[in-house]
């Protein structure tokens, strides 16, 4: 069975596991990494960078310093597609192995652990999941670490799984141009994608996974005392901006919420945008009353007039 034959039969088990949605709170992936290597970009742009015309004239450039340094015609040419055939040679060698997917599955795992070890949030949304006992987990890794049994018993634990493609980037200089797509029951799925050296490119994806991920969502019920606050987000946006405060509440009204209070403003912040909440940063947020939140002016209080922020745009999300 080819790679492809493999995801799509894939994609089809897991439309008929259990049932399950794009907004829960943890995405549970399949620990395998399906990469497929693409069109080499290196070869693509030295073949395609300059036109036909450019190439020979270069080349009869060469052959003429050559012969100027004493090479007859027969000889200069030899010894240019000599070098040409060493230079092939040894990209040859260096993309010889086949065991790139497993760099890369590998390095994306370990740049995620350490970015979530980092900020250490209260729910860690995104993780790739084994259900498979783990002797079965080391019999497979003994026999084949790239294929092993799915069964729809497994595919019902899972939220959906993550395959992509790789190829050698432009400019030739060692870079991969990667991409990673998550594919989720319901058939939802988002693209991540960088370019970098074999050993780092991943750290640019498992950032922007994070981010996808793990952010505050919107709607989401929050508990704070003894009541639950749900966050709306705005019309247009989760969170938005407003000329003035009193355009901001009104747009909150219309959607029958309001505008946070201060201590709501705060307890979000300090929730964090990793774990529903969502952090003031150094914006200014409005509030009713034609008032606005300022964290960066606390003396004698962040609750100010609009005026005494010099009528600057706010930021506001409505809630219930």
């Amino acid at each position: 069975m080819t790679i492809c034959q493999g995801l799509r039969l894939f994609l089809l088990s897991l439309s008929f596991a259990a049932s399950s949605t794009w907004a829960q709170t943890t995405t549970h992936l399949w620990p395998t990494v399906l990469f497929i290597k693409g069109q080499d970009l290196c070869q693509y742009e030295d073949a395609y960078a300059s036109s036909r015309s450019a190439q020979v004239s270069e080349i009869t450039s060469q052959l003429k310093d050559l012969m100027r340094m004493g090479a007859s015609t027969p000889e200069g040419l030899d010894a240019l597609l000599a070098i040409d055939s060493l230079v092939d040679k040894n990209r040859s060698l260096a993309t010889t192995g086949t065991r790139m997917d497993i760099t890369l599955e590998a390095s994306l795992k370990a740049y995620l652990d350490r970015m979530y070890l980092g900020f250490s949030p209260k729910d860690i949304r995104l993780q790739f999941f084994n259900p498979a006992p783990l002797n079965e987990v080391l019999k497979t890794l003994r026999e084949n670490p790239r294929n092993g049994v799915i069964s729809n018993q497994q595919l019902a634990a899972l939220s959906g799984f993550v395959w992509g493609t790789y190829a050698y980037g432009p400019g030739c200089k060692g870079d991969l141009v990667v991409t990673v797509h998550v594919e989720i029951h319901g058939g939802n799925s988002v693209s991540f994608q960088a370019q970098g050296k074999p050993e780092n490119v991943m750290s640019l994806i498992a950032a922007e996974m994070v981010r996808h991920f793990q952010r505050t969502t919107f709607p989401t019920a929050v508990v704070m005392g003894e009541k639950t606050l749900v966050l709306i987000g705005t019309a247009g946006s989760p969170i938005n901006k407003a000329p003035t405060p009193q355009i901001a509440e009104r747009s909150c009204t219309l959607i029958k919420a309001r505008l946070p209070t201060q201590d709501e403003y705060e307890f979000l912040s300090i929730m964090g945008d990793w774990n529903n909440g969502v952090s003031l940063d150094h914006k200014v947020w409005a509030m009713s009353s034609n008032r606005v939140l300022a964290p960066d002016m606390r003396n004698p209080s962040p609750v100010r007039g609009h005026v005494d922020v010099n009528y600057e745009e706010v930021y506001f999300y409505c809630v219930r």
